[in-house]
């Protein structure tokens, strides 16, 4: 190729950045970027604000914050517009029925407030099968209004932020755009006034191209180099009365690291430095080569006029350049020590391309090229090995190639051209080097305080990073290898024409249609995006003329070749330092992007506080583009920069906004207060400082009488814990506030999530009890005061009054108070397993034990207790009787609800704290100062528990109906607990019975697995005797497994004929009993046989097919007996018979050849499926069929072809043609008689489907004629053939299969 070097490699050469790109390849999206700008409604100035210009103050130290590596880096998320207010939730009326109502005791219990008597069975109630949950303990329900990332809003206009529109709803088209400028541009108007006024332009010519460092450098197209200070003044004019000017105009400009010594290529091929002390000449002069030596040259060098485009100094030095022209020639060169320019002698050495006469490699052709972009390797703060190496990277169309130059001219890389570039076009290319520098702070990534050295590069629209690393060499006087690695690649949707580094982190792209876009290096993030169209970006086409052969001739191969070339603005656009320099045609322009605290400020002063406080919250945590806008990586780095900024911004926003409302207090909107609140809130909680809510923050609402506010927008952090302690003024306020509203369902809510140590006791226990709030006061009790038996003391005074000797008062106040009163059950299931009530959440170990020995002694102590102990406050559940019964406690909630009850003791039999062990007894017997409910408490074990309620619930004061659930409760816990508990076979025979008999279908199946698992353990002595209960009963498993234990198999199948639930079963069942393997007696299968005889027909009504297969295969004797017990049901003969006898290909069953089965078949096959009639009969093998009793039903049903057929097949030819004949005659009168009878138009359709029916119908009989004709003449000849040397028939007469032929003609005719 034209543009490959002549040069050693080294040893790490990659040969493609393609295999070594790594991590995920993002794309930016410019597609509506590229739209015209939308116009906007301007809306009305904000009034002036004291808050905008105290925060001018507070932040302006702040614009130049630098990050780690001394560089701007970073940009704010800017997402969708700020959430609305608090979505309005429905709540309850603001009564004790609506709270109840709110917060049900557990979803068990959904439908036990609406039945008529409490003491009969909920209906589909199983009791064993759920567990209890609180409302609290499930997901809330409240929406919470926060929102879940905090930031600004973004536009759609080409000016704003690209990274704002991806944030944003598609739909969003009209939000507008943020108050800041994204890159704040000042126009050099001193400098533009001396150069592009008509005297500047008349003097030095106009500006081609810029360089920047210390100072602005330009070149001219006079051939004069300007320098300008920062201030703008001329410090320079390089050129006039030198040979400079003689040389055409500057194309190429380069300044050296020490700023001192500046470089500029010429259109001619000419190549000046110039010392910036002494400007009067030259410090070296590289001349191009000599157009009369041209072909016998001795040295390297450009050509004659072949303008040098790309210059640069390499390392330290002001005697070493490197340069490249448009032809794709690259050059060094390196000047001896000498005095003056005369004493220098400049040594050339081409390290690109090859001369126009030079004649290319064997095989190979030469092809266009140029150098499209070109660097040397800058320096960095920090001394590398790169450094000495005078690296240098260039870009053609084909090849990227890396060479260094010192000591001697190496390739040290070569990367082709990606393969993603986009066919059809515009050819470009641009590339920009970044040192390696000392960082503030170690790199996250690398964990190193040195960063890589790095190189973009574009090509197109594909933008690569490559890493350079460098790894020592094992001889220390070697310098170390590199090794290169592309590591990240960005696909724009537009050609890039330049690239620079603003920073460590952030690039600047310039795409071909003059956009600009802000790109983070390693997310390959795009942060920004906006117009440089109005900048006039000076270019110019240096390509097109090398090149236009190249991209005018299509490659099928590589159409990516194939374009346009596009003009180069390398030339034009310029970093430096954190800011970007543009050249263009009319003037030069410097940019910086706006960083954190520009953005903030513009935000203060557009009046938007809410929007000012969401970015600083984003900034903080780190989830906006902070590499852009200035903020480092580093969390604490970031954190300490921006706190203190994003506290004074929320003081003076509130200050401001409670300002403004008080100013116009008629006109307040609480909403905008509403979303100040919620966005305070999540940057209070993102920085970590509730202190400011609840003393600042909330100082401000209740002044102003808008705490509600506060308190709304409290409770979701409440709720999912993210604050828990509240101080007890707050607490005091939230509870007016929501009690006022009538919200004590949410209230309670917010009690059971906070911590119990702000809580005023006092107060939240009288609030609960007052709006029975009994989730929140069982929370209270148990978690401020680890008191678990008042709780339950205070439910169970609701029971009293309800439960009058026992039986339930059905009045409305009832209703309510039953319906809190269930509240027991789940509050017992969680106590007794040892978690809070109603969170869910593990109590300590500790409190845990405590509480689950006070209530085990409160329920099953036996008596009525006072309660605190040193009140006197007795519990009566029998207050108008003169003396309470045993266990009063326990008897009034089993008399309330035994299934509940028996629920959550089924959950408290799990927990290991009613195990035996011999530290718990230890315990009991020591004392140890236990108080007597600890003492007893810890005597409680399963046993004793059953034993309490099986003396209790035997009473007459329970019925059935309440005492099956104690039958399920211990039928389910001896198998789980067999070592803990102990009963006699008399009591689980009784309990055995007592499952039989329960009270209603609903509960059949939680009865017969009860049941099952008490058999499980326990063998009655005879159940035999039991047999007819559980047939009573439906205990159909039970059942099963009895007559296959005692290998009773016909009652077996019996019962899964019984058995509605299980009736498709039998099949499988018979299958593996009736199999020979199973080995059963003769005996036992004639049992099996006889009841599926008594049960034939329903066999046959569960599936006939498998009813079919499964006889087929272990007793087709019974076929005609399961056949004649459903003669009622000829579909299920026709079903049954076509399975055995036409059985599918995948069906092992053999196929039967019983005549009567067959006969029976068919007749069913006319009524069923009369157009396959004829073609069974011609498969069917039985021979001996009997015409008799299939042709009346053929010749009813009308399947005449299958009569016809099967005659012929038993010898009956001309029987056969004489019915054929007599149905064609049939059709024939048919069709005449149809023909004839033809009225008006109306009937055409109807004659017409008629007729062809009757057309298909007689062209179908001729063609069974035909069949039978030819049949028969193939038999004729057959018997000719064994008959040859006998008498022919007389002449003239006709054979017997003439004269069928002879009837059928005629007949058709």
């Amino acid at each position: 190729m034209a543009d490959e070097p002549e040069l050693p490699r080294a040893d790490n050469d990659a040969s493609s950045d393609e295999e070594t790109v790594k991590g995920d390849r993002h794309e930016g999206h410019i597609a509506e970027d590229l739209e015209a700008e939308q116009p906007g409604t301007e809306s009305p100035a904000p009034p002036a604000s004291s808050i905008a210009h105290r925060y001018r103050e507070l932040l302006e130290a702040e614009h130049e914050t630098p990050s780690e590596d001394g560089s701007t880096d970073a940009i704010p998320r800017l997402a969708g517009s700020p959430m609305g207010s608090m979505l309005s939730v429905p709540d309850d009326p603001p009564s004790a029925q609506g709270s109840v109502m709110s917060s049900p005791g557990s979803n068990l219990l959904a439908s036990i407030a609406s039945r008529s008597g409490l003491a009969s069975p909920t209906p589909s109630f199983r009791p064993f099968d759920q567990r209890f949950q609180s409302r609290i303990s499930s997901p809330s329900h409240l929406s919470s209004p926060r929102p879940s990332s905090p930031a600004f809003l973004s536009a759609h206009s080409r000016n704003v932020s690209l990274s704002s529109q991806l944030l944003l709803d598609p739909g969003d088209t009209e939000t507008p755009s943020p108050p800041w400028e994204v890159v704040r541009w000042t126009k050099l108007k001193k400098l533009n006034g001396q150069v592009f006024s008509e005297a500047g332009r008349r003097n030095f010519g106009s500006p081609t191209c810029l360089a920047i460092s210390a100072a602005i450098v330009l070149g001219t197209s006079k051939g004069i180099i300007l320098v300008f200070d920062y201030n703008q003044n001329v410090k320079m004019i390089i050129g006039p009365g030198t040979k400079a000017v003689e040389s055409g105009p500057v194309t190429a400009i380069a300044i050296s690291a020490d700023h001192t010594t500046i470089a500029g290529g010429h259109e001619n091929g000419n190549i000046f430095t110039w010392d910036t002390t002494r400007g009067a000449r030259p410090f070296l002069s590289i001349p191009h080569l000599d157009p009369a030596h041209q072909h016998n040259r001795n040295a390297d060098g450009h050509l004659s006029n072949v303008a040098v485009i790309h210059l640069g100094f390499l390392g330290t030095r002001h005697t070493a350049l490197v340069s490249a022209d448009d032809r794709g020639m690259a050059f060094s060169h390196l000047a001896t020590r000498g005095t003056g320019a005369l004493g220098r002698t400049v040594k050339t050495t081409r390290i690109l391309g090859r001369y126009p006469d030079s004649k290319p490699p064997p095989g190979k052709t030469l092809k266009p090229s140029t150098v499209l972009a070109f660097a040397s390797l800058p320096l960095g703060n920090v001394e590398m090995a790169t450094d000495g190496m005078g690296l240098t990277a260039m870009l053609t169309p084909y090849l990227l190639v890396i060479v260094s130059t010192t000591p001697i001219a190496q390739t040290q890389h070569k990367s082709a051209r990606p393969k993603e570039v986009a066919a059809h076009s515009a050819m470009t290319g641009c590339l920009a080097w970044f040192p390696g520098v000392k960082l503030k702070v170690v790199d996250p990534v690398t964990g190193s305080q040195i960063s890589k050295v790095k190189l973009v590069y574009c090509w197109s629209n594909i933008l690569t990073v490559l890493d350079v690393d460098e790894v020592p060499s094992e001889d220390k006087d070697k310098p170390p290898s590199l090794k290169f690695r592309a590591r990240s690649r960005w696909k724009c949707e537009e050609p890039i024409v330049a690239v620079q580094w603003l920073s460590r982190s952030v690039l600047t792209v310039l795409t071909i249609s003059q956009r600009l876009i802000v790109l983070e290096d390693r997310s390959m993030r795009m942060t920004e995006a906006f117009d440089l169209i109005h900048k006039h970006i000076y270019h110019a086409d240096l390509f097109s003329h090398q090149l236009n052969i190249l991209v005018e001739q299509l490659d099928e191969e590589d159409p990516s070749m194939h374009g346009v070339v596009a003009d180069a603005f390398y030339m034009s656009f310029k970093a430096y330092k954190g800011r970007l320099f543009l050249l263009g045609f009319n003037d030069v322009s410097l940019g910086a992007l706006s960083n954190w605290a520009d953005r903030l400020i513009a935000l203060m002063e557009n009046g938007d506080y809410v929007g000012a406080i969401k970015l600083a919250t984003s900034y903080y945590t780190g989830d906006a583009n902070k590499l852009t806008v200035g903020l480092p990586e580093d969390p604490e780095l970031r954190h300490s920069m921006v706190q203190d900024k994003l506290m004074e911004i929320m003081s003076a926003s509130l200050k401001y906004a409670f300002g403004q409302r008080q100013k116009n207090n008629p006109s307040a909107d609480d909403n905008h207060l509403r979303e100040l609140a919620q966005t305070c809130f999540v940057a209070c909680m993102s920085v970590d400082d509730g202190d400011f809510l609840f003393d600042e923050m909330y100082e401000w609402y209740e002044d102003a009488g808008v705490e509600g506010i506060f308190l709304e927008t409290l409770e979701p952090y409440i709720l999912d814990g993210t604050i828990t302690a509240v101080p007890p003024s707050i607490v005091k306020a939230t509870v007016a506030h929501f009690v006022s509203k009538g919200w004590e369902s949410r209230l309670e809510e917010m009690i059971c999530h906070m911590d119990t140590a702000t809580l005023d006791l006092d107060q939240i226990t009288q609030l609960c009890k007052q709006h029975s709030l009994y989730d929140a006061l069982i929370y209270v009790w148990n978690q401020a005061m680890s008191d678990f038996v008042t709780p339950l003391f205070d439910l169970l005074a609701l029971l009293v009054p309800l439960m009058q000797n026992g039986h339930y008062s059905g009045t409305p106040d009832a209703e309510i108070s039953g319906v809190s009163a269930l509240k027991i059950f789940p509050y017992l299931s969680y106590a007794l397993t040892g978690r809070v009530y109603p969170t869910g959440e593990p109590l300590p170990e500790d409190v845990a034990q405590q509480g689950k020995a006070e209530l085990y002694w409160l329920l099953f102590s036996g008596k009525s207790i006072t309660w605190p102990k040193d009140s006197n406050k007795r519990l009566l559940t029998r207050p108008k009787q003169s003396q309470e019964p045993s266990f009063p406690y326990l008897r009034l909630i089993l008399n309330f609800d035994a299934a509940s009850f028996l629920s959550a003791l089924n959950e408290a039999f799990e927990d290991s704290f009613l195990n035996d062990s011999p530290e718990k007894a230890a315990i009991s017997s020591s004392g140890r100062d236990l108080p007597e409910e600890q003492i007893f408490g810890l005597t409680v074990n399963r046993q004793y528990i059953v034993s309490i309620l099986m003396e209790i619930m035997n009473s007459s004061d329970f019925t059935p109906n309440e005492t099956i659930y104690l039958d399920m409760f211990i039928a389910r816990n001896l198998p789980k607990y067999p070592q803990y508990l102990l009963f006699t076979g008399s009591t689980l025979t009784k309990v055995l019975v007592g499952l039989c008999k329960y009270p209603g279908k609903d509960l059949a199946e939680d009865a017969q697995l009860s049941a099952e698992y008490l058999l499980s353990v326990y063998q009655p002595p005879d159940v035999t005797e039991l047999i007819p209960l559980f047939k009573e009963a439906g205990f159909y498993r039970i059942l099963k497994r009895i007559y296959r234990v005692d290998r009773q198999y016909g009652k077996l199948v019996q019962t899964y004929f019984e058995d509605p639930e299980d009736q498709d079963a039998i099949f499988n069942c018979i299958e593996v009993y009736l199999r020979p393997q199973a080995g059963l007696s003769k005996r036992q299968i004639r049992d099996i046989h006889q009841v599926i005889k008594e049960n034939s027909a329903e066999f046959v009504d569960i599936d006939p097919a498998m009813a079919a297969k499964t006889i087929a295969r272990h007793a087709p004797e019974l076929h005609q007996h399961i056949l004649d017990s459903v003669v009622e049901e000829p579909g299920l003969q026709y079903a049954y018979l076509k399975t055995i006898l036409e059985p599918e290909k995948e069906n092992v069953i053999a196929r039967s050849t019983d005549r009567d089965l067959i006969e029976q078949y068919l007749r069913l096959k006319c009524k069923f499926d009369p157009e396959h009639v004829s073609d069974y009969v011609g498969l069917v093998q039985s021979s001996n069929l009997r015409l008799e009793q299939l042709l009346p039903t053929m010749e009813e049903t009308g399947v005449i072809d299958a009569a016809v057929i099967l005659m012929a097949k038993e010898g009956q030819v001309q029987e056969a043609m004489g019915r054929l004949v007599k149905h064609l005659e049939t059709l024939e009168s048919a069709l005449q008689g149809l023909l004839a009878g033809a009225g008006s138009e109306d009937d055409s359709g109807h004659l017409q489907s008629s007729a062809e029916e009757l057309v298909h119908a007689l062209r179908k009989f001729v063609l069974v004629g035909i069949w039978l004709c030819q049949g028969q003449t193939k038999t004729a000849r057959a018997a000719v053939s064994s008959r040859r040397g006998r008498k022919s028939p007389a002449d003239g007469a006709l054979s017997p299969d003439e004269n069928l032929w002879v009837d059928l003609i005629d007949t058709s005719v």
